[in-house]
């Protein structure tokens, strides 16, 4: 089962990354190009958040799971998946999670597409580092199965 899940967590990471460039990419053309917040935005930003969260519950499962909160972080490796890997997606997450519930919250579309580029945009930016971080500290690892 533990196998099942580490497939689903590492393939569905590119869902999420899509969704959320995407996301970032329509709120910033919302935003600066002065467009209505229109319905298929809405469930674009729906659909970023829930896939995002799906990403997180499968990791906190992993994460338990696996015992990678008893792995040794004296070294980068050990530190990288037991506290850098956890803590930076679910500050993203939490961006994610915010940037919705206040863009929901206001009613001028220039507003909406703001708040979502920013909030969703300090998510992606996160998650970048993260994962160069990944790359950087773990031996084997590249950046979405790219290498240099």
């Amino acid at each position: 089962m533990y196998q099942i899940l580490k497939s689903a967590h590492s393939g569905w990471r590119y869902i999420v990354f899509a969704l959320l460039v995407i996301a970032v990419i329509k709120a910033l053309s919302g935003w600066l190009g002065n467009k209505a917040y229109t319905e298929g935005d809405r469930k674009l930003n729906v659909f970023t958040l829930i896939s995002a969260h799906i990403q997180l519950l499968i990791g906190l499962v992993l994460y338990f799971a696996g015992d990678w909160y008893k792995v040794d972080s004296s070294n980068a490796v050990g530190r990288y998946w037991k506290m850098e890997h956890i803590s930076m997606m679910i500050i993203a997450i939490v961006l994610i999670t915010i940037g919705n519930s206040k863009s929901k919250k206001l009613t001028e579309s220039i507003a909406k597409h703001r708040t979502i580029s920013v909030f969703f945009g300090l998510a992606l930016i996160l998650i970048i580092v993260t994962i160069l971080l990944m790359v950087k500290d773990v031996p084997g690892r590249s950046f979405f199965g790219m290498t240099k």
